[in-house]
């Protein structure tokens, strides 16, 4: 009877066959090597340095966006008191001078001062002018008669004129007016001229009860400010 042969020799061939699988799938259990991690960290780095800089230009855009609405609403503000300050301009007769006038750099109007109904009527002197880069309004006092307007029109502005800052940043402030027959003008004998040939013309028999024309019909005001790059140009009617 002889003896079975039995194949000693493949099966450690048929463990090591099988044992190749278990090793890779250890090797895939460790982690990441050392330049997957250094690869990883990398791209993360870059990832936030991006993400800081469109975060650092959003918010300088919002900055840019805030300061420009705030200038924007300075300008209407200060413009709009300028609006409502030559509509209220008296007329040259009843100023004694020229209603509206710029001279020594400042822009000067007469105006009606508001009072309640039934008193009697009051005029207001109001001056715009530049002081240490800045538009400031600056007010008298309710004046009741030609003397104390006379006196407001010919001294500074005293303790008794109120000052409202309105504008910062300002180079200067340029002002011309409107003549009819002499157009835009920032000379003040042409307006003078003007007073003149219009008090002449009610001395005409047919016209003598006629009201005297204006002088100034028109007012246009330039700001130059440090943050624009070229001023801002607004025009107003008088006394409309």
């Amino acid at each position: 009877m002889s003896a079975k042969r039995v194949p000693l020799a493949r099966r450690p061939a048929c463990r090591a066959r099988h044992a190749v699988p278990g090793a890779s799938r250890a090797r895939r259990a460790a982690g990441f090597t050392l330049i997957e991690l250094l690869v990883a960290i990398a791209i993360l780095a870059v990832v936030a340095i991006l993400s800081w800089r469109g975060l650092d230009q959003i918010v300088r855009g919002r900055d840019i966006v805030t300061r420009s609405m705030a200038e924007e609403r300075v300008f209407a503000q200060m413009f709009d008191q300028m609006r409502i300050d030559a509509r209220q301009a008296v007329s040259d007769d009843e100023a004694g001078a020229p209603a509206v006038s710029v001279d020594g750099g400042a822009l000067q109007i007469v105006r009606a001062f508001a009072v309640p109904p039934g008193a009697p009527p009051r005029l207001q002197v109001v001056r715009y002018r530049v002081s240490n880069g800045q538009v400031v309004r600056y007010a008298s006092p309710p004046l009741a008669n030609l003397g104390e307007l006379r006196r407001a029109l010919r001294g500074g502005e005293s303790s008794t004129w109120s000052a409202l800052p309105m504008m910062q940043g300002v180079g200067a402030i340029d002002a011309r007016l409107y003549v009819p027959k002499e157009g835009w003008t920032s000379n003040m004998d042409a307006v003078r001229q003007q007073i003149a040939a219009s008090a002449d013309s009610v001395k005409v028999p047919q016209l003598g009860n006629a009201p005297v024309p204006r002088a100034v019909t028109g007012l246009e005001v330039s700001v130059g400010a440090s943050s624009l790059a070229r001023p801002v140009t607004r025009v107003f009617l008088v006394g409309e």
